[in-house]
């Protein structure tokens, strides 16, 4: 497999299309190519900013979150949420490389990967390829961050095992590899999270990856897990979780 991660100006409240952007720094692209977008540089050309000296950073984790934990519960002042379905501190709000601003999340980062898809088969008359919109997240118990898609288009996200027989003739039970995190992983890797300017990537030769044409809409579901049945349910349901303002429940 091979990263190209692609270096852009600095990304900022001036650029007003994501298309722009990879119209102007995307090389030539393959067949079976997967591009993966930082999500920050998607949120600024979507006006998602907020400046921070305007902000009350408290009220927008409220906003921007299904559920959260308090602040005050952790040895860091950080909100952990649950948003879009997803674990992830401060409800994916973040301002390292923002200057100045709040980045919130993007407003649907399905459809805006369906969306960079769709131009990108089109500018490069391809037929297979594949979108992925990444952040970063952390991870129980070990210290660092990884990469994690929040949007994808044009791949299965799941490869899985169930039911199948591993190279000693078990019969697996529970194992779905997530293909998706699994590229975002190895793309943020590649770009890095500080000083790079690398927020795009184009991945090649991608083993287990199975593209397809997709409905954003119907990939959502593929990879979210209600807390009720999640492996960490004790966890998840033992938490001192409060109703933020996208709360359903």
């Amino acid at each position: 497999m091979q990263i190209m991660p692609i270096k852009t100006h600095k990304i900022t409240k001036k650029d007003k299309s994501i298309f722009e952007i990879l119209d102007k720094y995307l090389p030539n692209l393959e067949e079976k190519s997967v591009v993966a977008v930082t999500s920050k540089i998607i949120s600024i050309t979507e006006g998602r900013i907020i400046p921070i000296k305007k902000a009350d950073k408290d009220e927008l984790v409220r906003k921007e979150s299904e559920l959260y934990i308090d602040k005050s519960e952790n040895a860091y002042g950080m909100y952990l949420t649950i948003s879009d379905g997803k674990l992830a501190p401060t409800a994916g709000i973040d301002e390292s490389n923002g200057n100045g601003y709040y980045m919130l999340w993007p407003k649907e980062p399905f459809g805006t990967a369906h969306e960079i898809r769709k131009h990108l088969l089109e500018k490069f008359k391809l037929k297979n390829l594949g979108v992925v919109i990444t952040d970063s997240t952390t991870t129980p118990l070990r210290w660092g961050t990884t990469g994690v898609s929040i949007g994808h288009a044009g791949i299965n996200p799941l490869n899985d095992y169930i039911g199948k027989r591993d190279l000693f003739d078990y019969k697996m039970r529970v194992t779905k590899a997530s293909i998706v995190d699994g590229l975002a992983a190895a793309s943020v890797l590649a770009m890095g999270e500080g000083r790079e300017q690398t927020p795009i990537a184009v991945i090649h030769g991608m083993p287990n990856v199975e593209f397809l044409e997709t409905n954003p809409e119907d990939e959502k579901g593929k990879l979210r897990i209600e807390p009720d049945v999640d492996l960490y349910a004790s966890l998840l349901k033992s938490a001192p979780w409060k109703k933020g303002k996208k709360s359903s429940i």
